[in-house]
C-alpha cells in the first residue's frame, strides 16, 4: 500500500493507521500509541508551536506503525529505528519542517541526556529503557553534529512534548480533528 499512496490518499491512510493500530500498548506506558501521539500534539498546541511542529508531534511515532519491526521491538531490546521509518514514510508528502523533527526526536532524547544532567529524571521508565536500546546519551562529537542540524531546536521541542504526552485519562482532541492542519502541510503536487 505504501507505494500506492498519493497526496490525495495519504491523510486517509494516516487516519486509518491510527484507527487500526492506535490502541496498541505503548511500551508499558499508561497510554496507548494514539493517545500518546495525540497528547504530544496537544502539548505542542498548548505551547503555541507552529502547525509544522504540531503535526510533527502528532506523527512523531508513526514509524512504529509503518516500520519493519514489530511493535514490541524496543521492549525486547531491538532498536526499531522508528524515527527513521516515520520520517522516510512521510517525506514524500510533507516538508522537512515536519519530517526532520520526527527523524531527530530520538536523537533529541540522547542529546538532552548528554547536555542536561537533570533531563533523565523527566523520562519515564519506558523512555529510559528505550534510551539504553537506542545507544544511550550522545558523545561530545554527536552533540556537536546534532547542534549543527538546522532542525535540532525543533526536535528538542518535539522531544519535550513527547515526554509530556503520557498522561493516563487525559481528554484531548483525536487525530481526526487535525485533518485540516495535516492537509494544509502536504507538499504541492
Amino acid at each position: 500500500m505504501k507505494n500506492e499512496l498519493t497526496r490525495d490518499s495519504i491523510v486517509d491512510f494516516i487516519l486509518d493507521l491510527f484507527a487500526r493500530r492506535g490502541a496498541e500498548e505503548y511500551m508499558g506506558e499508561s497510554v496507548s500509541m494514539s493517545q500518546h501521539m495525540e497528547q504530544t500534539a496537544a502539548c505542542a498546541t498548548a505551547d503555541g508551536a507552529s502547525d509544522e511542529l504540531v503535526i510533527a508531534a502528532l506523527l512523531h511515532d508513526i514509524g512504529h506503525f509503518v516500520g519493519d519491526f514489530p511493535i514490541d521491538a524496543l521492549e525486547n531490546g531491538v532498536d526499531n529505528l522508528h524515527q527513521d521509518a516515520g520520517a522516510s514514510f512521510l517525506s514524500p508528502f510533507f516538508p522537512a519542517s515536519v519530517t526532520e523533527p520526527i527523524r531527530l526526536h530520538v536523537d533529541a532524547k540522547k542529546y538532552l541526556c548528554a547536555v542536561d544532567q537533570n533531563y533523565i529524571k523527566r523520562l519515564s521508565a519506558a523512555s529510559i529503557e528505550s534510551l539504553n536500546v537506542q545507544g544511550g546519551p550522545m558523545s561530545a562529537v554527536e552533540v556537536q553534529d546534532f547542534e549543527s542540524n538546522p532542525y535540532h531546536q525543533l526536535a528538542v521541542k518535539a522531544r519535550h512534548y513527547d515526554d509530556d504526552g503520557k498522561v493516563a485519562g487525559l481528554e484531548i482532541k483525536p487525530i481526526k480533528d487535525y485533518r485540516a492542519q495535516i492537509e494544509t502541510l502536504l507538499r504541492p503536487e
